[in-house]
C-alpha cells in the first residue's frame, strides 16, 4: 500500500548509484513509497518501482551547478512529493526553495565537502581555504532549515550537530543480498587477482599498487581495475606497469562488479591519507568483505578499527609499495590464513555491517517527518 509520494534528487550522481538508487530509493519502494528520482538520464522509465525522471547529461561545471538546479525544481514541483530528499551540495538553494514553499526536505551528506574542496586541483591553492570556509558556513547554516539531515558517517554528523539537532548517520553497508555462497573461483590461468573496483585517480593509490606488484617478480599477481579512469593517469600508470600486470576492464554494472569481486584473491583500497579519506567509510571495504575475499587497506585509524578489529585484511601504508607487496606476497603465501580473513569479513557483514539494519533508520526518519505536524 502506498504511504506518498518521496522524490529524490541528484545532479551529480548515476541515476543507478549504489547508496540513491539501490539502497534508499529501493527500500522506500519496498516499504510501500510511491519513489521518484531526478537523475542524469537518457529517457524517462521505472526501474525496479522506482520513477526516473531524466535530466540532461552534460560534462560542463557551469552547466551542472547553475541550470540543472533550475530544471531540477521544475521538475520537483511537479511531483508534489510528500518529501524531498536531495544528494548534492549545489542542489541546497533548492532545497530552500521547497522548504520555503511548504515542503519537507532531506539533505543526504555523502561527503566532507568543505574537506574535498581543500584537494581539487581544478581550484588554485589560494583560494581552496577561503573556498572551503565560505561553503561551509553556507552548507552548515543552510542545515538549520531543512526536516532532517542525513550522514554518512559520526564524524560528519558531529559538524552539523550544533546547527541542527535532527542529524543522524545512516552508514553505506552493503546489503545482505548481495552475499553470494558458492562463488567458482576457477580460471584459465594460474594468476593471483587482485581487484580494485570504484572511481580510478590519483588519490585511489593505484600506481602504488602497480610499483608493489612489480616488486613481487616471482608472483604471478594481475590487477585487475573496473571504474572510470583518467586517460591521462592511465597512461601514467600503464608506464610504470613494465611486467604487464595491469589488466583494465572499463565499467561494469553494479551487479557484475561485485561477482567479478568475488572471484577475486585480494580486495585493494589503498587510499592516499587525506583528511576527506581518512574520515569516511568507503563502500569497497564492505564489498570486499561481502565477497569473502581478504584484502589490503590504508592503515587509517578508522578503517584499522573494522579491518583489523575484525582480522578480515592487513592495514599498510598506502604510500609505500614495498609495505603494499609485502602485505599481497602474506595473503598469497599464506592461503589458509587469507580464507579465514574472508570468511571474517563475511561474517562481519552478516552481524554488524549490513544496510538492512540502516534501513530501519531511514524508514523510521520518514516515518518521523511525515507524522510531523
Amino acid at each position: 500500500m502506498e504511504k506518498g509520494k518521496i522524490a529524490h534528487l541528484t545532479t551529480v550522481h548515476s541515476p543507478f548509484d549504489v547508496r540513491i538508487f539501490h539502497k534508499e530509493c529501493k527500500t522506500l519502494v519496498k516499504a510501500g513509497y510511491e519513489v521518484y528520482l531526478i537523475a542524469k538520464h537518457d529517457k524517462e522509465e521505472t526501474v525496479d518501482g522506482v520513477h526516473i525522471i531524466p535530466l540532461p547529461r552534460t560534462r560542463k561545471r557551469i552547466y551542472r551547478l547553475i541550470v540543472l538546479p533550475i530544471r531540477v525544481l521544475s521538475k520537483a514541483l511537479k511531483i508534489k512529493a510528500s518529501i524531498y530528499h536531495f544528494h548534492d551540495p549545489e542542489l541546497i538553494p533548492i532545497g530552500l526553495i521547497l522548504k520555503l514553499l511548504g515542503r519537507k526536505i532531506i539533505y543526504d551528506v555523502h561527503e566532507d565537502v568543505p574537506e574535498q574542496i581543500m584537494s581539487k586541483a581544478y581550484i588554485p591553492k589560494s583560494f581552496r581555504k577561503i573556498l572551503s570556509l565560505g561553503f561551509n558556513l553556507i552548507e552548515k547554516n543552510s542545515a538549520r532549515f531543512f526536516d532532517y539531515v542525513i550522514t554518512t558517517t559520526d564524524f560528519i554528523k558531529s559538524k552539523f550537530l550544533k546547527y541542527n539537532r535532527k542529524v543522524i548517520d545512516i552508514k553505506n553497508y552493503i546489503s545482505k543480498e548481495y552475499i553470494k555462497d558458492n562463488i567458482d573461483k576457477s580460471s584459465e590461468s594460474n594468476d593471483f587477482i587482485l581487484i580494485f573496483a570504484g572511481g580510478i585517480y590519483k588519490e585511489r593509490g593505484i600506481l602504488e599498487g602497480v610499483k608493489a606488484c612489480n616488486i613481487i617478480r616471482e608472483v604471478p599477481v594481475r590487477f585487475l581495475l573496473f571504474g572510470e579512469i583518467d586517460s591521462t593517469y592511465y597512461s601514467e600508470i600503464k608506464k610504470v606497469d613494465t611486467l604487464g600486470r595491469l589488466d583494465y576492464k572499463g565499467v561494469l554494472p553494479y551487479e557484475k562488479v561485485l561477482r567479478e569481486i568475488a572471484k577475486a584473491d585480494i580486495g585493494f583500497i589503498c587510499d592516499y591519507p587525506l583528511k576527506r579519506h581518512m574520515e569516511g567509510l568507503p563502500l569497497k571495504l564492505f564489498e570486499y568483505m561481502a565477497a569473502g575475499i581478504p584484502f589490503i587497506a590504508s592503515n587509517f585509524p578508522l578503517w584499522k578499527e573494522i579491518v583489523e578489529g575484525n582480522n578480515c585484511g592487513i592495514c599498510v601504508d598506502p604510500l609505500d609499495p614495498k609495505e603494499i607487496a609485502k602485505a599481497i606476497k602474506y595473503l598469497i603465501d599464506h592461503p589458509d590464513e587469507a580464507r579465514k580473513m574472508g570468511d571474517n569479513g563475511r561474517r562481519a557483514i552478516l552481524e554488524k555491517y549490513n544496510w538492512e539494519k540502516e534501513s530501519e533508520k531511514l524508514l523510521d526518519l520518514y516515518k518521523e517527518i511525515l507524522n510531523k505536524r
